[in-house]
């Protein structure tokens, strides 16, 4: 969840930081599992795919609403995963900012197979942002995969992506952003960013590859170091879709913890009052947010396997597991 809307007049900053709560909060989670796979085969060379499962858990105050987190999975080609993140900022205007990032998601799974789109995500960023009506913004990833490995990857703002290759990280995305905690995002406004903004990357990815797609709640809270041990521990990659968010949500809750989130502000200048530090005080713990995961590995497709459909999940609606 992105705090701020981004506005050209705007020169400066504002930290819109929440302590985190030491109280744990019942919140709805969704899991699911998708294993896509290729529907033909290559004699030369294994064809590969992605086996994903995925985790949400809404912030805490907007369980009720589901959240403003938005993604989908589709099995076009190698598989396709997204996801959006509403900006919060709209509320203060008496706008939802989930209506955003759930209508660009739906028009993204919509168009996935569209000629035009050409298997390129930042041609699909155009497209969908282009059809979406709600007003609002939101930031944005999509990652499609060619049946050969090839990975690509167009971004705009500040939610992620990573690679891992046995047990090291071999790619991560880089956030966008005006200033701190106003990532760049696409709008309905004409000030916002366009699919031109986005940052486009291509990474070759072999069998047994990991990656990991997620909104700024995993990444403010949850260092990289800790998402590869985690997926040590985990082999399922629903269950460490699971792991990666439970413990993104703990850290979110947790005043004392040191989060990326937190170093990030002191290091832009945000923290405590000189009289705290006098005390020895200093701004820490993680940062309150919808928290959206999706763990991917690459696998081999069987030659005989054939999926011709897309699921399409969004935050906040009831728990499923399902194996496509």
């Amino acid at each position: 969840m992105a705090n701020s809307i981004y506005r050209a007049s705007v020169l400066q900053s504002q930290l819109l930081f929440r302590p985190s709560l030491s109280n744990k909060h019942s919140v709805r989670k969704k899991s699911s599992l998708l294993c896509i796979a290729s529907s033909q085969f290559n004699p030369i060379r294994s064809e590969v795919s992605f086996c994903i499962g995925t985790h949400l858990i809404p912030h805490p105050n907007k369980v009720d609403r589901g959240g403003e987190d938005a993604f989908f999975v589709s099995n076009i080609n190698g598989g396709v995963i997204a996801v959006a993140d509403g900006v919060s900022g709209w509320a203060e205007r008496n706008v939802d900012p989930s209506l955003f990032s759930k209508e660009l998601m739906a028009n993204a799974s919509s168009l996935v197979g569209d000629l035009e789109v050409n298997y390129d995500p930042r041609i699909l960023i155009r497209k969908a942002h282009a059809a979406t009506s709600s007003t609002g913004s939101a930031t944005a990833i999509v990652a499609m995969l060619e049946k050969n490995g090839t990975l690509k990857v167009a971004s705009v703002g500040d939610c992620g992506l990573r690679v891992i290759r046995k047990g090291q990280m071999i790619f991560s995305t880089t956030p966008q952003e005006h200033y701190f905690d106003c990532p760049y995002q696409l709008s309905s406004e004409l000030i916002g960013q366009t699919y031109l903004d986005a940052v486009v990357s291509s990474v070759e990815l072999v069998e047994g590859d990991i990656i990991v797609m997620g909104s700024d709640g995993l990444f403010d809270n949850v260092f990289d170091g800790e998402i590869v041990s985690t997926l040590a521990r985990h082999s399922d990659v629903m269950e460490a879709a699971k792991a990666l968010a439970n413990l993104a949500s703990n850290h979110s809750m947790d005043s004392r913890f040191e989060s990326p989130y937190s170093l990030e502000a002191r290091s832009k200048g945000f923290d405590v009052p000189f009289w705290k530090k006098i005390l020895g005080m200093k701004l820490t713990g993680g940062k309150l947010d919808d928290i959206t995961v999706i763990v991917g590995q690459v696998v081999t497709s069987p030659a005989a396997a054939s999926l011709n459909q897309v699921q399409m999940e969004e935050a906040g609606s009831g728990d499923t597991r399902g194996l496509l």
